[in-house]
């Protein structure tokens, strides 16, 4: 189905600034919406339920699953994440631009549910400098930096899969590239028509 707002996936490795980049966005952008997930991790730091993630149990995740709620869901470090579908389509329907911060799997699966979504991948300038930002983050053990390391690695192998790749090696110019690329595709063909489907009928646009 057709919506007048645009769906945008950004995916990154653990580390490389997704979330820093999404919540910076939607501060100076307010049409576009986050679509917030349901996972089976705890929340960390002042994280809370319904704002950055819904956190359920597993035997919650399951029911949803059986019920065919997800768009996509995968394992993550240990942990289960899924997107509703519907909350997807209603904020589309509404006309606004939803933002989806995911795994590369997911990511893909999305891809392929919604013809029109747009894949941005965030890479980190360097191997160094992954490994040092989530060092600084305090969060995680030596063992789990590792993980996430070797998990950056299999993520970063899928990045030619993306229609957008922005290097965050400086924060404000990384920023300022993913404004481009959600302006940019306001004003491509397809998305002028969906979102101003009225115009163009008003203008006799077969």
């Amino acid at each position: 189905m057709e919506y007048p707002g645009n769906l945008f996936v950004v995916a990154a490795p653990s580390g490389a600034g997704k979330s820093s980049l999404v919540k910076a966005l939607m501060e100076l952008d307010a049409r576009v919406q986050p679509s917030v997930s349901h996972t089976t991790r705890a929340p960390r730091g002042q994280e809370k339920h319904g704002r950055e993630y819904f956190f359920v149990s597993q035997q919650e995740f399951d029911a949803m699953v059986a019920a065919d709620a997800f768009v996509e869901w995968a394992h993550v470090h240990s942990h289960r994440y899924g997107t509703s579908k519907k909350a997807i389509e209603e904020r589309m329907a509404q006309g606004a631009d939803v933002i989806l911060e995911i795994d590369f799997q997911g990511a893909l699966q999305i891809k392929n549910i919604f013809a029109n979504a747009i894949g941005i991948f965030i890479l980190p300038p360097s191997w160094e400098e992954l490994r040092a930002r989530l060092e600084r983050r305090g969060e995680d053990s030596a063992d789990i930096i590792d993980m996430r390391m070797n998990n950056a690695k299999a993520e970063v192998a899928h990045v030619d899969k993306f229609d957008f790749v922005i290097i965050n090696e400086l924060f404000d110019r990384a920023l300022f590239d993913l404004k481009a690329i959600v302006h940019s595709q306001r004003l491509k063909y397809s998305a002028q028509r969906r979102a101003r489907a009225e115009t163009f009928r008003a203008l006799l646009i077969p």
